[in-house]
């Protein structure tokens, strides 16, 4: 077989592995676990937040789930939506600073919700509604750190926040808090009952899937140009 074509094959290979590589990575990437919808308004009330835990691991399943809330801009009114064969225990910190409400002083929030008993297997995912009663109005995001953990032991710690640049490896789930108005904010309350379909989650979807288009059609123009090149080279000879 002459060098040329030999070559062209290995290019062919190459664009390959590196195609399926940069769709592999971009999935790895949002296999994480997640907070819906993206944002809500500030002060918000009688709302429902949806965890969303996918399990990665493809020889364990996830059997805990523990989402931590803060407690310097607490959520105030914290109810949890029963979840066939999983278990849900609020645990309640004392406030450092009590918060006042329109139905009086607050002195008590959620902290923590551990969820057991139930199990996530692999290329499966989990969603947890947790109702509210009112959000902060003194914080532009909120940051639930949460622990996953498998039935080989194994503990995936998200709980790095965001810092501007760069999404980290390990990202907790965050919630925006726009002002009170705002477009993003005004779809996303006044429901206490679980919806079908997040409209959340099919932009982050389609996001996600131009971008790993964009990412392989540029792969893949690379190859072209090298295959141009050779084929140039292969006549010339």
């Amino acid at each position: 077989m002459p060098t040329s074509r030999i070559t062209l094959r290995r290019a062919g290979t190459v664009t390959a592995v590196a195609a399926a590589s940069v769709l592999l990575a971009a999935g790895a990437a949002s296999a994480h676990v997640t907070v819906h919808p993206e944002s809500y308004a500030k002060g918000a009330t009688d709302g429902v937040l949806t965890f969303r835990v996918p399990n990665e691991e493809d020889s364990a399943a996830t059997t805990k789930v523990q989402v931590f809330l803060p407690t310097d801009h607490p959520v105030l009114g914290v109810l949890v939506h029963p979840q066939d064969g999983w278990t849900a225990k609020v645990t309640t910190t004392k406030l450092k600073k009590p918060v006042e409400t329109d139905d009086g002083t607050v002195t008590e929030a959620a902290s923590a919700i551990t969820f057991t008993g139930g199990k996530i297997g692999a290329g499966q995912y989990e969603d947890f509604d947790v109702a509210f009663g009112q959000l902060p109005d003194d914080t532009g995001q909120l940051t639930f750190k949460t622990l996953q953990t498998y039935s080989d032991g194994k503990v995936a710690r998200w709980i790095e926040e965001p810092t501007g640049g760069e999404e980290p490896e390990n990202p907790a789930p965050v919630l925006k808090l726009t002002a009170a108005g705002a477009d993003s904010a005004s779809t996303a309350s006044k429901s206490t009952t679980p919806r079908a379909a997040d409209p959340a989650d099919s932009t982050d979807s389609t996001a996600r899937g131009l971008g790993i288009a964009g990412l392989v059609v540029g792969v893949l123009g690379l190859a072209a140009a090298a295959f141009a090149i050779l084929r140039g080279r292969s006549a010339r000879s």
